[in-house]
């Protein structure tokens, strides 16, 4: 879970990871009478498709109080076929890890990977020195690899690969702009400097609960829902550099 906060002005971008794990309250929904659990248990208590992606939107409005202005719902196995279709991205292996799911070893180092490989890779979290937190940093650098391959690519030239690329991102999203076109979204964000995008974890510990794991919020979450609903990320990130990565 991502939640994307793009400051007036869009010269920076920050992708803040929501932990799986992490314990929330769950409002009633058709069904489900609400309560604590994990935060993508939301997402199955809600019926799945576009109700479970409604009460995890509520969710995490109560949890960060701030209302989403769209959403956008990534299959992560059709994602697979926009990297094959971009050619592979690049992506910089910082911990040695062996999948759980296919055994395949990822050496450190900065390597070529196609679609299944880059996945795999984004999966893991057992025998990596930060678990989850590992993980979802390796998200947000496949995602900015991706933006980065689009770029390489000159998408815009090639209209045949465009267009093969376009279906399947189509096969992969489900996106909601909240009425807003979402070619001129994308033409708002195109401007985004190199460089601007930042990832940024939620602060947060592991913890066991009546033999549970789960992750609670460090201090209600050390000011960053706060600076979110005041539009003072940035202010944030330079004060809390332990929890925000360079992309």
């Amino acid at each position: 879970m991502l939640i994307v906060h793009v400051p007036a002005g869009m010269r920076q971008a920050y992708l803040i990871s929501v932990p799986r794990d992490l314990l929330v309250a769950l409002p009633a929904a058709p069904g489900f009478p609400g309560g604590q659990d994990k935060v993508n248990a939301a997402y199955e208590h809600g019926g799945g498709g576009e109700g479970g992606a409604r009460l995890l939107s509520t969710t995490l409005s109560r949890l960060t109080g701030i209302r989403f202005d769209g959403a956008a719902l990534v299959d992560f196995s059709g994602f697979k076929q926009v990297i094959d279709q971009l050619g592979g991205i690049r992506m910089c292996v910082d911990t040695p890890v062996r999948s759980i799911h296919t055994r395949q070893q990822f050496d450190t180092g900065c390597q070529q990977m196609d679609g299944a490989r880059t996945l795999d890779y984004v999966r893991q979290r057992y025998d990596l020195p930060g678990g989850d937190y590992d993980r979802q940093r390796h998200q947000q650098q496949m995602l900015r690899a991706v933006l980065d391959r689009a770029g390489e690519t000159r998408l815009r030239s090639d209209p045949v690969k465009l267009d093969r690329v376009l279906r399947a991102a189509g096969g992969a999203l489900t996106v909601d702009t909240n009425g807003v076109p979402l070619d001129e979204l994308l033409f708002a964000l195109r401007g985004l400097p190199a460089d601007a995008l930042r990832g940024v974890q939620v602060p947060s510990y592991p913890q066991t609960i009546d033999g549970v794991s789960y992750v609670v919020l460090d201090n209600g979450g050390g000011g960053l829902f706060t600076a979110l609903r005041d539009t003072r990320v940035p202010e944030w990130a330079g004060a809390n550099p332990r929890w925000v990565n360079r992309l």
